[in-house]
């Protein structure tokens, strides 16, 4: 459950407390990263509560909902909030909501433990979550800033329809992007001298970038039902922060004259695999054509597609992981008519990230196949 896997914020709620919760702060509970950060601007008391309500990618029935890293600040002006509930709903993101799972938190006596939530007999198929933090462990002042790590929601999902929303003008505060999606595959320009490539995973965008000075970016982006774009953007290796843009009038001005592709230079995030597994799932079937058509017309050079993992496990086994899958992209595109005399296979596992491995955004990223093509 997280915004690198498709988990919009919509809105957040805090009655009549004054806390003063930030978007940023509702992806900082879903990111993947079990890092604890101050999640209220402002202090409040221990019956203030905070709701924020995520709309998920398909239905999704959840089996485990843990929170990672419960640690208490020494300080008297903030502490863990206690109280968490997660609810959801599938009529509406109105509701009706029910209980999914709820816990009163407390510091474990293992650093990092994940602390598991008690999850309601009934698990239905939900599309919107709430998530009701209130309370605090150890409240020391009327008023107090209050901490949280992370929610983790495991289950399992139906598969995403693929967004056909990524083409136009957005326009925000640091933000100036421009979108050409053809099927899977997107190409776009930036900061107006910035130019991008990427594809598309269910309701996901995962792009590369880079501006004329040579300076890179990555963008995980999403098509909100409203029309506006809800991203993170990480430059130059930065971490990612929050890249929100509305839709303009605007005309393009900068957007390349060539339709994207997923061909020689490409790199594609999004060709999914069972778990543990070089078995690719049937969604990934638009990228697996996109790819066999840009590569057809290539001419008759040779091309090596080349697997890449985030940093999860043993770097050996993901090594050969990513060997694996890497071959299996290969079969791919053997069986749609590929010539397999000019296809090769490499794994290369963790050992060329893109991106940090410290929070899902950048897992994301790491984890991709590039096509590497020569004469």
């Amino acid at each position: 459950m997280s915004f690198a896997n498709g988990v919009l914020p919509l809105s957040i709620s805090t009655g009549d407390a004054a806390l003063k919760v930030a978007m940023t702060s509702a992806v900082g509970l879903i990111d993947g990263d079990p890092r604890g950060f101050v999640v209220t601007a402002k202090p409040g008391g221990q019956s203030d509560i905070v709701e924020i309500v995520y709309a998920l990618p398909a239905l999704t029935r959840f089996d485990r909902f843990a929170v990672p890293n419960i640690t208490e600040t020494p300080s008297p002006s903030q502490t863990f909030f206690k109280h968490i509930e997660i609810l959801g709903a599938v009529e509406s993101v109105d509701g009706p909501y029910v209980t999914l799972a709820s816990a009163q938190l407390g510091v474990p006596p293992e650093k990092g433990a994940e602390t598991e939530l008690t999850l309601s007999a009934d698990q239905p198929e939900v599309l919107w979550i709430k998530l009701r933090l209130g309370d605090g462990i150890n409240v020391e002042r009327d008023k107090t800033f209050f901490e949280f790590s992370e929610v983790i929601g495991n289950g399992t999902q139906q598969v995403p329809p693929m967004s056909a929303g990524f083409s136009g003008v957005w326009k925000g505060r640091g933000v100036a992007i421009e979108l050409d999606q053809h099927e899977a595959s997107v190409t776009g320009c930036y900061d107006t001298d910035g130019l991008l490539n990427g594809s598309v995973d269910g309701n996901i965008l995962r792009a590369t970038g880079q501006n004329a000075a040579g300076i890179p970016s990555q963008f995980i982006l999403i098509a909100a039902a409203d029309g506006s774009l809800r991203g993170l953007r990480s430059t130059n290796g930065a971490p990612f922060k929050p890249y929100d843009g509305e839709p303009s009038d605007s005309a393009p001005v900068c957007l390349p004259a060539e339709p994207p592709a997923l061909g020689c230079g490409a790199i594609i995030h999004g060709i999914g695999f069972d778990h543990d597994s070089d078995r690719i799932r049937p969604q990934s079937e638009p990228l697996l054509a996109a790819m066999y058509d840009d590569l057809s017309a290539t001419g008759g050079g040779k091309i090596e597609i080349v697997g890449h993992s985030s940093s999860e496990g043993a770097a050996d086994y993901n090594r050969h992981l990513s060997q694996r899958r890497a071959e299996a992209v290969v079969a791919a595109l053997v069986e749609r008519g590929l010539d397999p005399s000019r296809l090769s296979a490499a794994g290369r596992g963790e050992d060329e990230p893109i991106a940090s491995n410290n929070d899902e955004a950048g897992r994301s990223m790491n984890r991709r196949v590039e096509i590497r093509c020569a004469d």
